[in-house]
């Protein structure tokens, strides 16, 4: 049997290939390495699903936000290996997920736009080049977390329509003290800033809310896709959430921008199923 997984800061989406070429699968809490130690990551796991295949994963293909360092890979490969210690496992960043799923063996740029975000220039085979990815504090522009504190910081300070902000208030019985107490005192205070990113969509048609992703998505191609050599004929392929739920917005601002999008899709797994399927 061959365990797939595809996690992000947020959520895990796993797959089951099993002897018989059936698929099963499920979705966790995400894990990521830069803020999770080994110990963290294996007691949430035994938690979930993975402890009652523990005797019959034979190999394990975990792709994951921060596993682009070697020590980080460890850290992943340390949690797993103490629930599945006869398999064979490969850890991967999040980025090789998302050139698998939306380039396939052709040559594009493929980004991601969920609660974080991060892109990479990819030949059909390999990954060429990326651009650093500063994490929810310095970077992340135009995923979830960006738009999230934007939106926090224009509540705190005033700085958004009247009607948004007492439909938040009305929604989320939020405050400036509740807001910073989260953001400053609380676990996965990415995924708290993110998770105002459901009510901004759902009010979109505002021109403040629409304003916050379009805005979001130029600057997440001025750091990343304008940076990428012949970006102009290149196409860009997104995975995430924040630009699934958001295609509108996102191809609207890649095209006032000279890019040419082509696949959108919210998550890699399912593509990343066909791939491992196809070496069997």
């Amino acid at each position: 049997m061959i365990l797939i997984a595809d996690s992000g800061s947020s959520k895990t989406d796993w797959r089951v290939i099993h002897r018989d070429g059936k698929i099963s699968q499920h979705r966790g809490v995400g894990f990521n390495p830069y803020y999770m130690t080994s110990e963290e990551m294996a007691i949430q796991m035994r938690h979930d699903f993975l402890v009652n295949l523990e005797s019959e994963i034979e190999e394990i293909y975990f792709y994951g936000a921060g596993c682009s360092a070697p020590d980080r890979k460890a850290e992943v490969t340390n949690a797993l290996s103490t629930i599945f210690g006869q398999a064979k496992i490969h850890v991967d960043h999040d980025l090789a997920a998302a050139a698998h799923a939306t380039c396939g063996h052709h040559a594009g740029i493929a980004c991601i736009l969920g609660t974080g975000s991060n892109s990479c220039d990819y030949d059909g085979k390999d990954i060429l080049a990326t651009r650093p990815a500063a994490g929810y504090i310095l970077g992340d522009e135009g995923g979830g977390c960006y738009v999230g504190r934007k939106f926090l910081t224009d509540f705190i300070h005033e700085e958004m329509p009247e009607n948004i902000r007492e439909a938040a208030i009305e929604r989320f019985h939020i405050t400036q003290n509740i807001i910073q107490d989260h953001v400053y005192r609380q676990p996965f205070p990415s995924r708290y800033m993110a998770s105002f990113c459901r009510f901004i969509s759902e009010n979109k048609a505002d021109p403040y809310c629409y304003g916050l992703y379009y805005n979001a998505f130029k600057d997440f191609f001025a750091k990343h896709i304008f940076k990428y050599p012949d970006y102009q004929n290149k196409p860009a392929n997104f995975v995430g959430s924040i630009a699934y739920y958001n295609s509108d917005i996102l191809r609207k601002a890649a095209s006032d921008s000279g890019i040419n999008v082509n696949i959108i899709i919210e998550g890699p797994i399912a593509g990343l199923t066909l791939y491992h399927q196809e070496k069997l």
